[in-house]
């Protein structure tokens, strides 16, 4: 989005430019949509208050810095989590109104983003020390399993013909004596 606007703010907005840069995501946009140029008089900025529903005393454009943003208002940074969940909004999965101005970020700002602002609810001390401890369990059972190794119980294996005694090449002769790896 902050491209768009970038790009389409920098020189006239015509249909060619505005269909090479909006993905799939912004294919509703016309260029009535689309942010103008940065409001220099009196008139243009009473022109840019109403195109964006607001009254001229609370409407004040991003700063001309080159960025881009044009006479785009501009819009304190709530992130949506912030917002009133038991508010009746329009559409209460992104909770805002038909109508409402969304902030130049509303992507980084949107419900499935998280929050930058919220403070964390299990201090950074008690983090740390719950990582110590788990660390520390594994650390403790990895050298017990070292120093005191379990293995599953193994007989020894069964060879046939007298544990393969001359295939593996000895006296037929001298052969031991034939084991029983049965006891019926």
């Amino acid at each position: 989005m902050a491209a768009l606007c970038r790009l389409c703010c920098r020189k006239a907005a015509n249909i060619s430019t505005v269909a090479r840069v909006v993905s799939a995501r912004y294919a509703t946009f016309s260029e009535d949509d689309l942010p103008g140029l940065y409001p220099k008089t009196p008139k243009e900025r009473a022109a840019a208050a109403k195109k964006y529903g607001m009254r001229v005393e609370d409407y004040e454009p991003y700063p001309d810095d080159g960025l881009g943003w044009g006479d785009y208002p501009k819009q304190p940074p709530i992130h949506d989590d912030d917002k009133d969940p038991h508010e009746d909004w329009d559409f209460p999965e992104e909770r805002r109104n038909f109508g409402d101005n969304l902030h130049i970020e509303q992507d980084a700002l949107s419900r499935s983003k998280p929050a930058k602002n919220v403070y964390e609810r299990i201090p950074l001390k008690n983090q740390a020390m719950l990582l110590g401890s788990v660390l520390g369990t594994f650390a403790v059972l990895f050298w017990l399993g070292g120093k005191y190794k379990s293995f599953q119980p193994v007989m020894p294996k069964q060879l046939p013909y007298n544990d393969l005694w001359t295939e593996q090449g000895n006296d037929p002769s001298k052969a031991p004596e034939q084991r029983k790896h049965y006891s019926f």
